[in-house]
């Protein structure tokens, strides 16, 4: 007689599993309320109400081979080109000067949070018969054992990083082990692990997704989850940990690797640049894994939205983009798609806009066009927006307060400041309920819920109506349709730079772990530039931290500094990105110039794009760090005991020249 099943019965969808396995797991991701029943005379009926976050995923489930389409098969079987520094089975590493803090007023404070992992030098690794007269060839390779966890939110490219770091470990030495956790930190926390092999790797190559291991929460922050981390990787026995995922998992991986450090635990940690925001940039990180690939699909489908608009010629598309706080994704589909218009949450929070302000600023575009017989459009949204927005962040803030004070959410509304209730009164029904949805992990708003497109899109409408009775406006009726892309995006096929980033990142987390080095992240610099110019390195994630004054109330002039941390970057008003955006704002607005990018490349023309924000700003840190090292070389070589008194007085009077203007500009940063 057949085995009977489980069956967890979702609205109409019934979902089976066998019974041997009923006990051990509970459905994830379900419903708030899912009835759960077994079938046979043996067995209990069972009725339960399940969690909400609880795991549907089997554990037998991860790692499974996936079924492939020709064109993902195909794909699997495509190898990224490792940089010449990493090609074969010898590696030099060089170590540079120690780091400090990017900016000089919080240095102090990170200092005296990571004792053990500030200061660290930065690293570049050279192949072994490069020229580099410091650099240190590391001929030892024992057995290791390595754990990598997904603790960001899903993005393309992700996988790869897995391959590469298999592969390093494996080249090097054979007995090497790489143990993947499932379901992100919580599996973590459980110690519950998939060993990767190649077999285990074969469908997931080049692939989207995070389902070869699954992710949960994205934080390891509190003592208890600290703790359990570090009883995990010593129960496993292992070397090294990595961490993939964005600023808020990195900021948590230096802080376990000084936490590690200061428990003289013999884990290294490691961190990655993965996320879909785009937001992990600085000095040293030039791309995140995942951005390039959400850009480039998102962008294709503005361009087909853009098609429609122009072709029916009487609907406004209001498109909200993923990307939390910042607005990296909005930028970069606006400059590879050409909306005619996109709002930028750091436009509206330097100019402190309110919303009315966002919402006259839209109309008068409406009725700029209108004039030209133009009724029709495509306006681009960052999900952050809506917290940019200072009334609307100020009630946000309130109405997270109470719900940190236990206040249920339908008490809130009665709670709230006069001011508060009366813009909370103001807002549509629906948005009401989005606001009340309690915070992320890192207190920000859930952002990917708040429906910003068709509050803007109501008070629009509104607007132009009261516009189109008073005869300012003498356009066709107002016809608003909204859409909100992210999850669409976020599990496609990464695109070729996603491949080989990810893949090459992976492997030089296998030679930071083989340097011994701990609290770094994997940084690749050069990036617009074919792969074999890229350079490869490595940077302490202390380094990229910074720490942030708040003000304690009007009046008394306090501050408090808050915890250092690895910040979101946000687009920089004053960067080249942003003033090609600014330079070709109107000629989008009124001239329809869409422009569709089409769909993912992975050979032909357009495989090799990159992303136009990657390509516009110059940011060879790393390169600029090197070729200052190879000017004061030469400055040594020149300047030596017995030269000219001319030379000598040259060299001081230059470098003095120098020093006074680093200082001026240095001292600006602390004001």
């Amino acid at each position: 007689m057949q085995k009977p099943k489980n069956i967890w019965l979702v609205g109409e969808v019934a979902y089976t599993a066998p019974l041997s396995i009923r006990t051990q797991q509970s459905p994830h991701h379900l419903p708030h309320c899912v009835s759960v029943c077994s079938l046979g005379e043996e067995e209990h009926r069972v009725s339960a109400v399940l969690k909400t976050h609880t795991n549907l995923k089997m554990e037998s489930d991860y790692g499974v081979p996936r079924e492939l389409s020709d064109l993902q098969k195909n794909r699997s079987l495509y190898k990224p080109e490792l940089p010449p520094c990493l090609q074969g089975t010898t590696v030099r590493v060089e170590f540079g000067d120690a780091t400090a803090a990017a900016d000089p007023s919080g240095a102090h404070a990170i200092a005296r949070s990571f004792p053990h992992t500030y200061g660290q030098p930065l690293v570049h690794f050279f192949r072994e018969k490069s020229k580099a007269a410091n650099a240190q060839t590391i001929n030892v390779h024992p057995a290791v054992r390595v754990g990598l966890v997904f603790c960001g939110r899903q993005s393309p490219g992700g996988h790869n990083v897995v391959w590469g770091l298999h592969e390093a470990l494996k080249i090097h030495n054979p007995k090497s082990t790489l143990l993947g956790f499932l379901g992100g930190s919580e599996g973590l926390f459980a110690q519950k692990t998939l060993e990767i092999t190649d077999d285990t790797l074969a469908t997931y190559k080049n692939q989207g997704g995070y389902d070869l291991l699954g992710r949960t929460k994205d934080q390891i922050r509190t003592t208890e989850q600290v703790n359990s981390a570090m009883a995990a990787c010593k129960a496993l026995k292992l070397d090294g940990l990595v961490i993939v995922g964005g600023v808020t998992s990195n900021t948590d991986a230096a802080q376990l690797a000084e936490t590690f450090a200061e428990a003289k635990c013999s884990t290294k940690v490691v961190g990655v640049p993965v996320t879909l925001n785009g937001d992990l940039k600085n000095q040293f990180v030039e791309a995140n894994v995942g951005f390039d690939t959400i850009c480039k699909v998102n962008s294709q489908l503005i361009s087909n939205v853009c098609t429609d608009a122009l072709s029916a010629e009487k609907y406004y598309y209001f498109i909200r983009l993923m990307g939390r706080k910042a607005s990296h994704v909005a930028v970069e589909c606006t400059l590879q798609s050409h909306p005619n218009m996109v709002i930028l949450a750091e436009e509206v929070a330097a100019s402190k806009l309110t919303i009315f302000d966002i919402t006259k600023q839209i109309c008068d575009a409406v009725q700029a066009r209108a004039e030209q017989d133009k009724n029709h459009g495509v306006i681009l949204l960052p999900e952050g927006l809506i917290e940019s927005i200072p009334e609307v962040y100020a009630l946000l803030q309130e109405i997270h307060s109470l719900l940190r004070q236990g206040v249920s959410a339908d008490k809130i509304s009665t709670q709230l400041s006069p001011w508060a209730s009366a813009l909370f009164e103001f807002m549509p029904p629906f948005i009401r309920k989005q606001l009340l949805l309690h915070p992320e992990s890192d207190d920000s708003a859930q952002l990917s819920q708040i429906e910003t497109e068709k509050l803007l899109a109501e008070l629009v409408e509104a607007e132009i109506n009261k516009r189109l009775k008073e005869g300012t406006y003498k356009g066709k009726k107002f016809n608003a349709i909204c859409h909100f892309f992210g999850y669409q995006a976020r599990g496609s096929l990464p695109s070729k730079f996603d491949c080989d980033y990810a893949y090459v990142l992976g492997h030089i987390c296998y030679h930071i772990l083989a340097a011994g080095l701990n609290g770094y992240m994997a940084t690749v610099t050069n990036l617009k530039s074919p792969s074999n110019k890229w350079r490869c390195g490595a940077a302490p994630i202390t380094a990229m931290m910074t720490v942030k004054h708040y003000g304690r109330g009007s009046g008394s002039g306090a501050a408090t500094l808050g915890k250092p941390v690895v910040h979101p970057a946000t687009v920089d008003l004053r960067g080249k990105v942003y003033e090609l955006l600014r330079q070709n704002a109107t000629r989008f607005l009124l001239d329809d110039v869409y422009r569709n990018p089409g769909p993912l490349q992975f050979d032909g023309p357009g495989a090799d794009s990159k992303a136009v924000s990657l390509c516009v700003e110059d940011l060879d840190y790393m390169g600029r760090i090197k070729e200052l090292n190879k000017y004061l070389d030469k400055v040594r070589t020149i300047v030596k005991p017995g030269c000219s008194q001319d030379v000598l007085k040259a060299a001081l009077s230059a470098m003095s020249s120098v020093t006074d203007i680093l200082s001026v500009m240095t001292s600006q940063r602390l004001e």
